[in-house]
């Protein structure tokens, strides 16, 4: 996710050029074909092409109206994860063995807080496991990924490690999915103290609804994981935009025929020459961002920069349930890499 106010000129400079260059390309090539061979049926009405701008326009504001709502969600139940490991810390200090303050009693409640640290860290990663930009990733991202691959964390023994022992970890990394396992290890774990009174009934039942809502949050990250953004509506996104950007040269030709009505531009023609270009350079660059915004958007999960930053919120629920614990050594905050918080 993007940690800064404003998106770096560079991006923008990036973007527009790749996306404008090719519409400007295409626009020169338009127009070098109409004068050459003076074809003049390739200039269209204009005005049947604002009327298409306008449904394209519609229909990718749609798309990515849907598929801000999709990161929107994801952020809310990696919030709904930040309150309910929260209060599942807060139930295990109060209700497991409160009174006791030997070293085994607080043993056994870091264990039960610390398990739901390998939880929210396991959860992170499979969500991360499989990824669109790991097929065939844009040229900026894959870059950037690169870059920054010493801070992404991806590595599963390193990141559960500091959580749970070493034979649990090796029971649970192999599984298909293994942040699953942990939530009914807690479980197991519960019925044990029950058994050994050292918890009483209601207070199990009590954190077995924090377990099951837990449950409920993953399930949603699932959802939104497994189901990918609608290929009709993407798809078909993407076709009208490039349909449109790459016809409003012809249309612009009509619009500016009586700047330079045959041949080769000369003299003062130029400058409109150059405005021809600009213009549809200009329409190309607004509607393929337009487009593209929604693609960025429709994975929250990713590693993209308008994600989800699932480490930086890892390290908050970390530096929060440890505090709680009543320790003082807590890993510092994330901190955003070029502007970009994973």
């Amino acid at each position: 996710m993007l940690s800064k106010r404003r998106l770096p000129l560079r991006v923008i400079i990036r973007w527009g050029l790749f996306t404008s260059g090719r519409v400007v390309l295409w626009s020169a090539l338009v127009f070098l074909v109409h004068v050459g061979f003076g074809l003049d049926w390739l200039r269209v009405p204009f005005t049947p092409l604002s009327v298409m701008g306008i449904a394209v326009a519609f229909y990718a504001g749609f798309k990515n109206n849907a598929a801000y709502d999709r990161f929107w969600e994801g952020r809310k139940i990696w919030g709904g994860i930040v309150n309910e490991s929260r209060t599942w810390a807060n139930a295990v200090l109060a209700y497991v063995l409160p009174l006791d303050e030997s070293e085994e009693a607080h043993a056994v409640r870091r264990d039960l807080i610390y398990r739901q640290l390998a939880w929210v860290n396991a959860l992170r990663l499979q969500l991360r496991s499989t990824s669109r930009f790991h097929d065939k990733p844009a040229k900026e991202t894959e870059r950037r990924l690169k870059a920054h691959h010493g801070h992404i964390r991806t590595d599963w023994e390193q990141e559960l490690s500091p959580f749970i022992d070493l034979d649990e970890a090796e029971r649970i990394m192999p599984m298909a999915n293994s942040a699953t396992h942990l939530v009914a290890r807690q479980g197991q774990k519960l019925a044990r103290l029950v058994k050994d009174n050292r918890l009483d009934l209601f207070h199990q039942i009590a954190l077995m609804e924090t377990l099951s809502k837990l449950y409920t949050l993953q399930g949603k990250a699932e959802r939104i994981k497994k189901t990918p953004f609608p290929r009709v509506y993407a798809e078909f996104s993407r076709l009208f935009t490039r349909v449109f950007v790459y016809v409003v040269p012809f249309g612009l030709l009509d619009v500016f025929s009586s700047h330079f009505p045959s041949g080769m531009p000369s003299g003062n023609e130029w400058m409109w020459f150059i405005t021809y270009l600009f213009s549809a350079g200009l329409v190309g660059w607004v509607f393929m961002t337009m487009e593209g915004l929604g693609d960025a958007s429709e994975d929250p999960f990713e590693r993209s920069i308008n994600d989800v930053p699932m480490n930086s919120l890892c390290i908050v629920i970390e530096r929060d349930l440890r505090q709680l614990l009543g320790e003082e050594k807590v890993p510092p905050q994330e901190e955003p890499i070029d502007g970009v918080l994973y």
